[in-house]
């Protein structure tokens, strides 16, 4: 036998010997073509090659073919919903049971009617060609062209369907461009049918990666510039046990891609016929495909909302308002909801003496007018960007490893918002004067230490709601043109002018920011002073703030209690004595009901019982005892109340009488902690250090001060992996008489929280 045909029989048999299950093959050569009826199925079953109709699908309704036509597609054969994710001839439906496809001497595929004998519908234009091409449907959805040299296969396609992706990206996909020969994979919308929709996603080629959906020319959505673990615009996608993704980029490529890493997980992403992004997974259980993401999940997802320099936030309304150091380009039609113009600076720049402010916890800027740098740090970045005077902003380009290589973007800044996680900062380029009143909008706080006013964790201040009698109306002085204005008398006699946002107030946030920067900055006798200002945290403080809040407080009263000259017991820690500077870094104030313990005290009694409802301990509030043991009754207390968002006392709860330390301790012995942490929290948390901060919270507030741990033990708990023992029932488990029942009216609730004597006989 010679060795031409030797080969030609090696072909033959590796054609005819590779099938798939049920009998079906998956291969085709020029002798062996798939007629309607027929199919390719992949080595392992898991897709199949066949006719289909839109009438299989369920979509005839929404055909806007004038005929039942028949396509050439991939599906997932063992799943029984039929789930298209490839066609070739989705513009040139058949329309009847004639076609035929077939693989060429020369190595292209082609769809033929007239049973083979008619007219070409679709060709796969391959260019190569092949001596004894092949065409093989993969276990990956991957339909393949190759060639057959020295009895084996070429690992390299001639030709494959994953670079002409229809509206689905599967597994090891592309969806990108090559950079050498400009060649782009991107995926196209159905359009009710399977022909061509308006829709398009691509891996944008301009600037710094970034995925984006446009219809037509007009872009919808853009996920944010890549940094090297996510999209900006995408913080819930995070690394999982499920699938991986990234952003390759070098000097011949730049595409996205993802690989699945549970091979029994089956999971596609799709373009939808009206735009979204959205990613599936197959459940068995309910053999049904359960959406397990997608974009544009609120109206700040559509692309530039707010115009250039504009911001949105979905929890405001109106959603959009300009950056800091921005004001409306047409305030009339600001003020209508138009916003499309966006913002401009307040006051103009002066390179190169323009600084740079800071922002965090929002979707970086469109990224189509940037330019990188892989191996700067921030610091070369900054001088880079500050030494061109068309550069707006910078930013690390990867935040992995602490943050790694340089972002600068050019022209305006478009399709920023809000994030309720924490994002990477972007660092915006402003006049000296402008980045001098500039506070930054992550911190939300406007803490000016200029005097005696106390800003706490919660809500309300303390402070100056005694001052005010409670925002009476008796103290209200007037209405300003964005919020009233309340006389009050501080604790030493000081008379006060508190000035109070309204809600309702639209453009009042700016003015009154503006008004507090420029009081700050100006002293004089005939000039009003600002004593100081605050604004609500606790919808801003996600987890890693709050852990950080609860830690810096441990170790302050650590070194209160044992590593001080003194040995201090403060006798009134509470929410509204922790004061929180820009970093969010706790200090515990107001000593002025602290008391000094020599060496060999561990214990003291009092006539006068002073503290604060909530966070007295049982010891202190029935017999007057104090001791170490009551501030860490009280730590307990603000430790719980910063995980969940609530006060301890005044706190209800449909279901029980219980106070929050007692609705803790429920949720703890039910095995349910983790609904404790406030949403506001985000979900980017360790749960871990979640449950373990609820343990020590109920450690500490345990009925008997024995069981109580020291605050070197609580320090020790928090920071290290320990194990815990298990809290028993916390003094004051019950603050109203659980007698009364559970429904809320009679379970009234209250606010006060002022200072309080109690007196009691020793």
């Amino acid at each position: 036998m010679n060795i031409s045909l030797q080969k030609s029989l090696i072909y033959l048999l590796l054609v005819c010997s590779v099938a798939g299950d049920a009998g079906g093959f998956d291969m085709l050569n020029p002798s062996r073509a798939v007629h309607d009826g027929e199919s390719l199925i992949s080595a392992g079953g898991t897709f199949e090659l066949g006719f289909f109709s839109c009438k299989e699908l369920g979509l005839e309704s929404l055909s806007t073919t004038e005929f039942s036509g028949r396509y050439l597609g991939i599906w997932f054969r063992k799943i029984p919903i039929k789930t298209v994710v490839w066609v070739a001839n989705r513009s040139t439906p058949i329309s009847d049971s004639s076609g035929v496809l077939k693989v060429t001497d020369q190595g292209s595929l082609i769809l033929q009617v007239g049973n083979g004998t008619g007219l070409v519908v679709w060709s796969s234009n391959s260019t190569a060609t092949a001596s004894k091409p092949v065409a093989q449907l993969l276990d990956s959805g991957n339909l393949v062209i190759r060639a057959l040299m020295d009895g084996n296969w070429t690992s390299n396609f001639i030709w494959q369907s994953f670079d002409y992706p229809f509206d689905t990206l599967l597994t090891g996909m592309k969806l990108g461009r090559n950079r050498t020969s400009g060649f782009d994979r991107y995926l196209t919308s159905w359009n009710g049918d399977p022909s061509s929709g308006n829709f398009t996603l691509k891996a944008d080629p301009t600037g710094y990666p970034q995925l984006v959906v446009r219809q037509g020319s007009e872009i919808k959505f853009s996920s944010g510039p890549w940094n090297g673990v996510r999209f900006s615009g995408t913080p819930y996608l995070n690394p999982n046990p499920y699938y991986q993704y990234e952003i390759v980029l070098n000097d011949e490529e730049m595409y996205y891609h993802y690989e699945v890493l549970d091979n029994t997980l089956v999971s596609r992403l799709t373009l939808s016929p009206n735009g979204l992004v959205q990613r599936f997974t197959w459940i068995e259980r309910t053999q049904k495909w359960k959406g397990y993401l997608s974009s544009m999940t609120d109206n700040c997802d559509t692309y530039a909302l707010c115009g250039a320099h504009g911001s949105c936030s979905i929890h405001e309304s109106p959603e959009c308002r300009c950056l800091e150091g921005f004001k409306p380009k047409f305030p009339e039609e600001w003020e209508k909801l138009d916003w499309s113009n966006g913002c401009v600076r307040r006051i103009s720049l002066d390179c190169p003496t323009d600084e740079f402010v800071k922002y965090s916890g929002i979707r970086f800027p469109d990224s189509s007018q940037s330019w990188f740098n892989k191996t700067m740090n921030l610091e070369e970045c900054k001088a880079c960007c500050k030494r061109n005077c068309s550069c707006a902003a910078y930013s690390s380009l990867d935040i992995r490893e602490g943050g790694t290589g340089c972002l600068l973007w050019f022209g305006d800044l478009v399709n920023i918002r809000e994030l309720d996680l924490k994002g990477q900062d972007l660092f915006i380029r402003m006049s000296v004067a402008e980045s001098a009143f500039f506070i930054s909008r992550q911190r939300r706080k406007l803490f000016l230490r200029l005097g005696p006013v106390l800003a706490g964790l919660f809500l309300a201040s303390g402070l100056t709601a005694t001052a005010t009698n409670k925002f009476s109306s008796e103290n209200k002085l007037g209405q300003g043109g964005y919020g009233p204005v309340y006389k009050g008398v501080l604790k030493n006699g000081q008379e006060i002018a508190v000035k109070k946002l309204a809600a309702n107030s639209r453009q009042g946030l700016d003015e009154f920011k503006n008004e507090v920067l420029y009081i700050a900055q100006l002293q004089h006798r005939n000039l009003v002073k600002l004593l100081g200002c605050y604004e609500e945290l606790g919808l801003q403080l996600d987890w890693s703030k709050r852990f950080h809040i609860i830690d810096g407080i441990a170790r302050g009263l650590l070194y209160l209690h044992q590593d001080s000259r003194l040995r201090i017991i403060h006798r009134d820690l509470k929410a509204g004595n922790i004061l929180l500077d820009y970093e969010m870094n706790p200090k515990i104030s107001d000593f002025g009901l602290a008391k000094n313990f020599g060496e060999d005290e561990t214990e003291a009694n009092t006539n006068r019982v002073v503290g604060t409802h909530g966070y007295i301990s049982p010891e202190y509030a029935t017999d007057g005892t104090f001791s170490m043991k009551s501030d860490v009754f009280s730590f307990g207390v603000l430790t719980l109340e910063t995980v969940s968002g609530h006060r301890n006392r005044g706190f209800f709860h449909p279901e029980h009488c219980h106070n929050l330390s007692g609705h803790a301790w429920k949720l703890f012995t039910e095995g349910r902690s983790l609904e404790l942490l406030s949403p506001a929290a985000g979900n980017l948390y360790d749960k871990v250090e979640v449950l373990r901060s609820i343990t020590v919270g109920l450690l500490c507030v345990q009925r008997s001060p024995e069981d109580r741990p020291s605050m070197s033990k609580v320090v020790l708990m928090l920071e290290s992996d320990i194990e815990l023992p298990f809290p028993g029932e916390p003094g004051f488990f019950n603050e109203r008489n659980s007698s009364e029942g559970s429904s809320s009216t009679h379970c009234p609730s209250t606010n006060n929280e002022h200072m309080v004597t109690l007196p009691y006989a020793r």
